[in-house]
This record gives structure tokens, sequence and C-alpha cells, in this order.
């Protein structure tokens, strides 16, 4: 806002770059602030530990699986603005979230990805610590 506003006392705004190039970045701000706003005012609070099918994979899950080369992972199904692969965090809509979906432990479950269709198999299931399944 301050550069705003020392470059619109500059003189002619129509030449002035440091105005033009302010007042676009206020224009982007405030878009960022509008569309964040927006999703605050839909943020929807997902407790875990509250889930009622513990057998099922839904959001907010804990799910090891293992692939056709016995390669064992666990992910945790989050949020888009959650997302941290490094921390095994992955997105519901992407493809491996959406493959279990409604899986229960024991289904083997196709992934649809770029290299290709794999087969998951789910191990276990857990939210917020919680095991599901067979407990």
């Amino acid at each position: 806002m301050e550069a705003v506003t020392w470059a619109a006392g500059n003189g002619d705004r129509s030449e002035n770059g440091d105005y033009i190039y302010g007042k676009r970045r206020l224009r982007e701000i405030d878009r960022r602030i509008g569309f964040l706003s927006t999703r605050l005012e839909s943020a929807e609070v997902v407790e875990p530990k509250q889930q009622k099918k513990l057998d099922q994979v839904f959001f907010g899950a804990s799910v090891t699986y293992a692939n056709e080369r016995g390669n064992v992972k666990t992910i945790t199904i989050v949020g888009i603005d959650e997302a941290d692969l490094s921390r095994g965090q992955v997105s519901w809509v992407s493809p491996v979230a959406r493959a279990l979906m409604k899986a229960h432990q024991g289904d083997i479950v196709e992934v649809r990805a770029p290299s290709g269709v794999e087969q998951i198999e789910v191990l276990e299931i857990r939210y917020g610590g919680v095991r599901g399944g067979t407990e």
C-alpha cells in the first residue's frame, strides 16, 4: 500500500511503472484474500476419531497398503491444502486416495496413475490412532 502511495506521488500515473505494478499487486492480494475468505467460510473441521465406519476408508483415514511389488506404504487422506507427500499426507482428490475411498481392510483396488493401472491391497485402516477393520 505504501509503495502505491509513494508511486502515485511521482507524477503521471499512466507511465509510472511503480504505480502500475503496485496497483496490480494490490489487486492480486485482494483476489487472494477473497479466495481465502470464501474457503474459510466453507471449511469444515473433520475429526478422524469421530468416524463411525472405522472399517472403511474415508477422509481423514490413515491407510497402510501394499502394491504389486510388495512395497508397503502408509498415507493419510487430507484436504487439498494439507497435502504433503513427504509426510505421507495425500489429497483426497489424488488417484491413490480416490481408489482407496470406501475400501475395506483386505480389499484390492486399482489405482489409475499416469504410469498405468496398479493394484494395491488395503492392509490397515486407522482414524486418529484407532484401528478399523477386524478389531
